[in-house]
């Protein structure tokens, strides 16, 4: 006699399906349809154009602009607590007898920290989106006359 003629394994089968097809129904008709599609846990935004892609009569794209470079802003000094705080974990948990285990994160943190400086460092109070814009551009004219900044200046001039 196969299994599938048993009337146990029928009563059971029965039984699971009156209680799984309701659950089932409801699951793919209402909960996936209406789940977010992202994985994360934080709210995203959609990207909106930065300033330089904005007219300059266009209030609305300017004020979206200043927004997203102040949530960028935010973000990325996130990510600096987060890097600084995995150094000094590591530097305390290995202290000074092993400086050269926590060389990498200390490396990274130090790139990262220069990044963020380079990009909003030294802008003062009135931190926005068109004054950090002006200071990538200054930078960049900067470095096309003279090289790289901190490299010196190409020829002499004395």
């Amino acid at each position: 006699m196969a299994e599938k003629d048993n009337i146990m394994y029928k009563f059971m089968n029965t039984l699971f399906y009156v209680i799984d097809a309701p659950v089932t129904y409801v699951r793919e008709k209402f909960v996936v349809p209406n789940q977010k599609k992202y994985p994360w846990y934080h709210q995203q935004y959609r990207r909106v154009p930065t300033i330089d892609e904005c007219y300059t009569d266009d209030v609305v794209c300017y004020t979206e602009a200043n927004c997203q470079f102040l949530r960028d802003k935010t973000v990325e000094e996130e990510i600096l607590m987060i890097l600084r705080s995995r150094f000094e974990q590591c530097s305390f948990y290995h202290g000074e007898a092993d400086e050269h285990v926590c060389e990498p994160l200390r490396k990274t943190y130090e790139d990262a920290a220069v990044n963020w400086f380079v990009k909003y460092g030294e802008m003062g109070v009135a931190l926005d989106v068109k004054h950090a814009y002006m200071k990538q551009k200054h930078r960049m004219i900067w470095e096309r006359r003279h090289g790289p900044v901190g490299t010196g200046m190409k020829g002499d001039k004395a």
